[in-house]
């Protein structure tokens, strides 16, 4: 059996076997029935849809009663609420399986590696995505502007680094460097507890490193929109010492500095490209 980059789970059973394929950029899915004498030529497909998983549709409900639009920060029990729904979902929940293809070693490669993504669901106040990183492969540092973010890394291992303003604004001109705390700077391995991350606090700008293949789904509310001003922004991340003696500066202890960079905004780099391919897994139910 063969799946490729994005594909989702595979099961078989009683010669039924069901696989997913990443096809001109679509997740599909389909039925294979196969004759014991293994005559691919009598071979007959069929298209499915999985069931909903009920944590899945519980998520998706959740969502619709706690998101309210850009700026709303959800109140501390609904962030429980959510947590407590995403803390249960596991891989399965969305179609993935550790031996997808994706997530198996490949040989060397003389590019960056792509990331992938694909979207569950998405409405002006929420969205459900899911985002796949190769081995090495990097999702740059960049914010989350009037964003509420709740991110479940599901499978893999992967290195997180955040980092929040620090109030008063704090740069040196003329320069576009500006001084922020770091907050995370971790390896985190599936399963995990959910991470949250808020408009202006919990690590809004953050990057991703595989270490291993991973796949990590977010939900964020609401989502980007540049039609709204809320596009994403990049930078690049300096330890403070590298400016300290410039400008003027906040006074902190040699204890603080440690936990104090400077971040400059550039252009999107080159690994902020991203591979989009259509989300044909278990379906959510709108109506329910």
């Amino acid at each position: 059996m063969t799946v490729e980059t994005g594909g989702l789970v595979e099961q078989s059973k009683n010669n039924i076997t069901t696989t997913v394929k990443h096809v001109n950029n679509r997740v599909r899915y389909g039925n294979k029935t196969e004759k014991k004498n293994r005559s691919y030529k009598k071979m007959r497909r069929e298209v499915v849809f999985p069931r909903v998983p009920d944590v899945l549709q519980q998520l998706f409900v959740s969502c619709t009663q706690i998101f309210r639009g850009p700026g709303f920060v959800p109140p501390a029990s609904d962030v429980n609420k959510l947590c407590d729904i995403i803390d249960k979902m596991k891989p399965e929940d969305v179609g993935l399986s550790k031996n997808l293809q994706f997530f198996k070693p490949t040989g060397a490669v003389n590019r960056t590696p792509r990331v992938t993504y694909t979207t569950i669901y998405q409405c002006d106040q929420f969205s459900l995505c899911i985002f796949f990183l190769p081995e090495t492969a990097v999702i740059p540092l960049h914010n989350h502007p009037e964003m509420t973010v709740f991110s479940k890394l599901l499978l893999g291992k992967m290195h997180i680094k955040s980092y929040d303003w620090v109030e008063p604004k704090d740069s040196i001109p003329p320069s576009k460097l500006r001084l922020a705390r770091l907050k995370a700077n971790s390896v985190y391995t599936a399963p995990c507890n959910t991470s949250v991350l808020y408009p202006t606090t919990g690590g809004n700008i953050h990057q991703f490193t595989a270490v291993t293949p991973c796949a990590v789904l977010d939900v964020l509310g609401p989502p980007y929109s540049k039609e709204d001003d809320r596009d994403c922004s990049y930078y690049k991340d300096f330890p403070y010492s590298a400016f300290s003696n410039e400008g003027e500066t906040t006074r902190v202890s040699e204890e603080e500095r440690e936990g104090l960079g400077w971040l400059e905004e550039i252009e999107a780099p080159e690994n902020a490209m991203m591979d989009r391919i259509d989300y044909l897994g278990p379906q959510i139910i709108e109506n329910y």
